[in-house]
């Protein structure tokens, strides 16, 4: 069962919940998201597995996950790097951004990497990896590819 931090519109923490229950009671938590470029300056993207319950085979960040109550950004940065790409290298923090729809309210930290592999990848969570231009994603966002809406948003926010 994972438990999750719930936090307050400061991104303090009030408390703690099951992932089953964040998402139930719309209570506000913490994700991360890593974005991971190439020496060629492009962004690596992993098509989601398609047995997963949300966003199944759509492309998202190079590695997201939820905020384990207890770890900061950056450990779980780390930790689903590693669980879903099976590497690891420094990490930047960009940001911390709000991200809400009418299913979730969360922050989300953005960390960024230069890695060219290898990746030894998730099947459990990840199909595929493959590295894109900028303006190449922005394309298949506007043609309507899948993508994550947590990845949408950060394209629109950082790029």
């Amino acid at each position: 069962m994972e438990i999750l931090d719930i936090v307050d519109e400061n991104d303090n923490v009030v408390g703690t919940a099951t992932r089953a229950d964040i998402y139930k009671k719309y209570l506000c938590h913490r994700i991360i998201h890593v974005l991971v470029f190439n020496d060629a300056g492009k962004m690596i993207l992993q098509k989601r597995n398609s047995n997963l319950s949300f966003c199944p085979d759509h492309w998202s960040t190079a590695a997201g996950g939820h905020v384990g109550t207890g770890e900061t950004y950056e450990q779980a940065a780390l930790r689903e790097y590693k669980e879903e790409l099976g590497a690891t290298s420094d990490l930047e923090f960009l940001g911390k951004i709000f991200f809400q729809t009418d299913s979730t309210n969360e922050f989300f930290a953005v960390f960024k990497t230069q890695f060219n592999g290898p990746f030894n990848l998730n099947p459990d969570e990840v199909s595929e990896i493959t590295a894109f231009e900028i303006n190449e994603i922005k394309a298949m966002i506007k043609n309507g590819e899948k993508f994550h809406p947590e990845l949408i948003f950060i394209i629109n926010n950082y790029f």
